[in-house]
């Protein structure tokens, strides 16, 4: 069983880095082979649309640009389970995680009368967001209506089964002091960091763990 993860975030050390890496130890606590990939760390740039992967006599249809991403691409047709992470910025995940999208999934996208796709395998998947806005208004704001609910019939198209996990209200910084920051309630972000976010590592950890033992590819 091998587990990836990718994180779509700057930081290392922060919400989603967190929450992937208790996915993982969830993972490697049924026995799972895990790895944590940054996506911040590589060289590499959204699709360029040069269709190579679209040729009749392309292989796989798996994209050829030969980049930071070529090596994670097939690290990612050898696994059984996938599990995404970023945070939201301006209402989207992050730039690079838009960027590595593209290359994955349209790699998979077949131009055929059903637009079919061409994955080798059904692999499960997860998504975890994080985000500065609580629950009541990530639902204001549409998120669960634009954001997941695409990416979840995305990945459920090329990927068969998927879930979401979402982090709201999170903590941005050590010490709200240092920064204008006066849109935000520091003690409650603090409350929030010390009794809240714990719990949505628990969830992760469960996920992970539950993909691990029977990771389910319908």
């Amino acid at each position: 069983m091998k587990v990836i993860a990718i994180n779509g975030s700057p930081r290392k050390n922060w919400n989603t880095a967190t929450l992937l890496e208790h996915a993982l130890k969830g993972a490697e606590s049924r026995g799972a082979k895990t790895e944590l990939i940054h996506l911040y760390d590589l060289d590499y740039k959204g699709c360029i649309s040069c269709f190579a992967c679209k040729r009749v006599d392309a292989q796989n249809g798996i994209c050829t640009m030969k980049d930071d991403l070529k090596n994670v691409l097939e690290k990612i047709e050898e696994a059984d389970v996938l599990i995404f992470g970023s945070p939201i910025y301006f209402g989207d995940v992050t730039g690079e995680m838009r960027s590595f999208l593209e290359r994955l999934f349209f790699q998979y996208l077949v131009y055929d009368e059903n637009y079919s796709a061409s994955c080798q395998k059904k692999t499960a998947t997860a998504f975890m967001y994080t985000m500065n806005v609580d629950e009541q208004q990530m639902k204001m704001l549409g998120y669960d209506s634009s954001i997941f609910s695409n990416m979840e019939t995305q990945l459920q198209r090329f990927f068969g089964y998927t879930e979401s996990l979402c982090a709201f209200d999170t903590y941005q910084f050590d010490d709200y002091s240092k920064y204008v920051s006066t849109a935000f309630n520091a003690e409650e972000k603090a409350r929030k960091r010390e009794e809240e976010f714990p719990n949505d590592c628990a969830k992760a950890f469960e996920m992970g763990a539950r993909f691990a033992e029977k990771p389910k590819v319908i």
